[in-house]
């Protein structure tokens, strides 16, 4: 594997811990605040991006490279209404869609196609990632403000539950 290949992928792995912490934090956020849906959809997403990492390092050991594990920076945002963590998520799932595009330029770069391949997946899920942050910003910004419209969101957002990766649950077969 190509060592610019090697390098982001294997930090593309701390990446997606980060974003599990992040997410852990918005949680601990809409759990102090009562809304507990909101809580239960940020617990969710920050298993998918633990899950993510774990996809990530599946594929550096299939491919017979060695796993290097980083210290995992602390998240520390702080948030002054129900819409402000919606908001760092869509810039956060925009930030790692632009990561997993630097990934595939070097992997086009390196003629590394299995590794473009690979990468097909993620490039859709960060599609659908992004498109479900911004529809929680559109719903917040039209129903937040209604404490009747706020309850019926929380509950629909306690209402999601998990589902392993299908890349994941295929190495797990």
């Amino acid at each position: 594997m190509d060592a610019r290949v090697y390098e982001l992928l294997n930090d593309q792995i701390n990446k997606e811990l980060y974003s599990a912490y992040l997410y852990l934090s918005f949680a601990d956020y809409y759990e102090e605040e009562g809304l507990e849906g909101f809580a239960n959809w940020y617990e969710i997403q920050a298993r998918e991006e633990r899950d993510h990492a774990m996809i990530f390092r599946n594929y550096l050991h299939e491919n017979g490279q060695k796993v290097k594990l980083f210290a995992i920076e602390q998240p520390d945002e702080e948030f002054s209404d129900f819409l402000a963590p919606l908001e760092a998520a869509l810039e956060h799932e925009k930030y790692v869609t632009g990561l997993i595009n630097d990934i595939y330029a070097a992997a086009v770069e390196a003629k590394d196609y299995r590794t473009c391949k690979f990468l097909d997946w993620f490039i859709e899920e960060q599609q659908e990632e992004e498109d479900n942050a911004d529809k929680m910003i559109t719903r917040m910004k039209l129903f937040g403000s209604d404490a009747k419209a706020l309850y019926d969101l929380d509950q629909e957002n306690a209402a999601r539950v998990y589902s392993v990766p299908s890349p994941l649950a295929a190495s797990e077969e």
